[in-house]
């Protein structure tokens, strides 16, 4: 039987885009696959391992949750985060 995989899920912070606009990008990482997209737009960048099913299904969440991962990633303070590790 085939045992489903953990698929984590990290952010960015907010980056402003050359043209105004502020995104983030997210990674899914399962084992040795992974898919990298960005918010608002859901679309997925790079990938490997993924099916394109599955890919699909990755940027139609991105772009259900968009808002969400926004909002969460304007919390995120990279300087903040680094300093608490040291």
């Amino acid at each position: 039987m085939h045992q489903p995989q953990e698929l984590r899920m990290t952010y960015s912070g907010l980056i402003t885009q050359k043209n105004g606009e502020k995104i983030a990008r997210v990674i899914f990482e399962r084992d040795k696959d992974y898919a990298e997209g960005t918010v608002p737009s859901g679309l997925i960048e790079k990938s490997a391992g993924f099916t394109p099913d599955e890919l699909q299904q990755l940027s139609d969440y991105l772009i259900q949750n968009g808002n969400d991962i926004l909002i969460k990633a304007k919390e995120v303070n990279p300087l903040r985060n680094w300093m608490k590790k040291k």
